[in-house]
């Protein structure tokens, strides 16, 4: 059974960082592409941040040069690093796992972050 579990997230003031995490098991973890999304009220998810699984990384336009995603291979951990957060960055964080040998797709179970002015 594939499970993501993202941990975190939190109140922080604007200009603070956060590093959320996203563990990974029943999956071959080495083989995925993993990424980051964010939910607003009343919204569509929105891709934050993608790694795939040779490291190759990408960001949405609004986070780039703030948000950093990294990977542990050895640890079946994805993360994102966020610093110089904006109150806009307020959101549900959600991970997401593609398989490299399935292609399926599985998500987090999202961690609330929100960032005060």
């Amino acid at each position: 059974q594939v499970q993501l579990v993202e941990s975190g997230g939190g109140l922080v003031q604007a200009g603070g960082s956060l590093r959320l995490s996203c563990a990974a098991s029943g999956i071959n973890f080495r083989t995925a592409a993993m990424s980051w999304y964010r939910q607003f009220p009343g919204s569509q998810r929105d891709l934050v941040a993608t790694i795939t699984a040779g490291s190759t990384t990408n960001y949405a336009p609004s986070v780039g040069g703030r948000f950093t995603i990294f990977r542990a291979n050895t640890v079946n951990t994805v993360y994102l690093q966020m610093n110089s957060l904006k109150p806009e960055d307020t959101a549900v964080y959600f991970c997401k796992l593609n398989s490299g040998i399935s292609g399926r797709a599985y998500w987090g179970q999202g961690t609330q972050v929100t960032v005060s002015s």
